[in-house]
């Protein structure tokens, strides 16, 4: 499994998410109030709208359009109208940066 370099953890506050491209797929990366760092595929399963410019609370990203929310860890919708959950992906601190890999960790593809 490879990991793209995409920034510094100091970029990302706690409580926020944002948009990078990793190897062509748009991911959001977000710093979740567990204090870890998440990456999910940057479109709402339901329609096609960016996450990363949703709110963040807690493990779960809400997509601003319809409020689809989306559990960090897993990917899964927690309620309507999104029914299909959107990909995950390992994310690993290195010296204070963040890295990405886009093979899905929860096996739904980009």
């Amino acid at each position: 499994m490879t990991f793209e370099l995409v920034g510094p953890a100091a970029d990302v506050a706690k409580g926020t998410a944002v948009s990078v491209e990793v190897d062509g797929v748009d991911v959001a990366v977000v710093h979740a109030d567990d204090d870890n760092f998440y990456a999910v595929r940057d479109e709402c399963s339901h329609a096609s709208v960016a996450l990363s410019e949703g709110e963040v609370e807690g493990c779960m990203i809400e997509c601003w359009l319809h409020g689809s929310r989306f559990d960090l860890r897993t990917g899964e919708p927690s309620g309507l109208p999104a029914t299909e959950p959107v990909a995950t992906f390992p994310v690993e601190i290195r010296d204070g940066d963040i890295y990405v890999s886009t093979t899905p960790s929860n096996g739904v593809e980009p």
